[in-house]
């Protein structure tokens, strides 16, 4: 990451499970975090290696592969300060801090904006860090596609990628999962002429022929090649939904 705000907010990629992402955030003030702890172990290796103790642990959802690690890891930084959404609390191990859409966390000098993203779970939450410019997403977008409408509605999911479409277009995108290559078809078939996707490929192509993460993509890019961020309603997403399921 090379930009002025990225600079502001290291973010390290601890791979989980087959394909899940935990994340590690440092800021220049000092302050650390972990992003979904879905495993305890790589992310207690990886804090370790760095000589780091989290500070905050966030969490965007319930699902075991984004919070079955939060007692755990509690557990062997017991000052870490666990922050989930209020309407989950009872559904994950520990919260310390339960939040809601649009209050305002303070992240060492930093401020963290909680968006509520209802759809995948009731409860999905993102997390904005508006002086790094990125945007920790879970399940609710990833590049390329979206997390399975599980609890909410149609319509709730539509008004949560309109949140995440008013994000800064620089915003830097950093999702729960490594599905981008896998949902690149699938746009590709939905929208055969948009030039930005197929450049897109062809750069997530290269990525993964490296071995390396095909994120963070950004809320510009998405919104030029995810399909999902290119609707216009809830009908509209409901309609791509049943066809992406059948496809």
């Amino acid at each position: 990451m090379t930009s002025a705000a990225a600079s502001l907010l290291k973010v390290s990629f601890v791979p989980v499970y087959r394909d899940n992402y935990a994340y590690i955030l440092q800021t220049k003030c000092g302050a650390i975090g972990v992003v979904d702890p879905g495993e305890a172990e790589p992310v207690i290796h990886t804090l370790d290696d760095m000589g780091l103790v989290p500070d905050y642990i966030f969490v965007t959802h319930y699902h075991w592969d984004h919070a079955d690690g939060v007692a755990e890891l509690k557990s062997y930084y017991p000052s870490a300060k666990v922050i989930a959404p209020d309407i989950e609390k009872q559904k994950i191990d520990i919260v310390d801090v339960p939040v809601r859409h649009n209050q305002i966390l303070a992240f060492g000098k930093q401020r963290v904006r909680v968006i509520a993203t209802p759809g995948h779970t009731l409860g999905s939450t993102c997390y904005y860090f508006e002086e790094g410019k990125a945007v920790f997403t879970g399940d609710t977008l990833f590049s390329l596609s979206c997390g399975g409408l599980f609890e909410g509605t149609p319509e709730q999911m539509y008004s949560s990628f309109e949140k995440l479409k008013a994000l800064p277009d620089e915003t830097l995108l950093y999702c729960g999962h490594e599905y981008t290559r896998a949902s690149a078809g699938f746009c590709l078939r939905v929208d055969p002429n948009n030039s930005d996707l197929k450049a897109r490929i062809e750069q997530v192509k290269d990525l993964c022929n490296k071995g390396l993460p095909t994120l963070p993509s950004t809320i510009g890019m998405e919104k030029k090649t995810n399909v999902f961020m290119r609707l216009n309603s809830a009908k509209e997403y409901r309609e791509l939904r049943q066809r992406k399921l059948s496809y």
